[in-house]
């Protein structure tokens, strides 16, 4: 008995944690919250994800969603979703999230280097999760305005 409740003890933190994404499965769905710490998840409507996993990839998602108008992803199924645990915490709680507060879109944020650990990343670049009826159908990555528009068809 002791030995299960041990196991089931270790094993609830992991519910939390996002697995290995892959072809043909549905995607594996992290907890998270929002840049207003509000619960943040993927509808299962959702066809793109737009997944930034550092600052250059970051930093090209709000090139090109900061102008765009509100509603824009959710007119696209589309969700961004930002690995912000490399950031160390005072920058993230004095400057990247009270900036990502003032856009007009919603940003799921991931602030557990575990989370979202196996998830798929390029160095310098989006990644962009294609989804149909939450199962993945690919993903690809972006590294300029022009193929990441290009993804959410402006």
């Amino acid at each position: 008995m002791n030995k299960i409740l041990l196991a089931l003890c270790l094993a609830c933190p992991l519910t939390a944690l996002a697995g290995p994404i892959e072809v043909g499965q549905p995607l594996p769905v992290p907890t998270l919250q929002n840049q207003h710490e509000q619960a943040w998840r993927i509808a299962p409507d959702t066809q793109l994800v737009i997944f930034a996993a550092g600052r250059t990839a970051s930093n090209l998602v709000m090139a090109v969603l900061s102008p765009q108008p509100k509603g824009l992803l959710a007119s696209r199924h589309a969700v961004y979703l930002a690995d912000m645990s490399k950031m160390p915490g005072f920058i993230t709680r004095t400057f990247a999230l009270p900036s990502l507060r003032e856009q007009p879109f919603e940003v799921g944020v991931s602030l557990d280097a575990k989370t979202l650990a196996e998830w798929p990343r390029q160095e310098n670049a989006v990644t962009l999760i294609r989804l149909d009826q939450g199962r993945v159908m690919g993903h690809e990555f972006a590294s300029t305005e022009a193929q990441l528009k290009a993804a959410l068809g402006l």
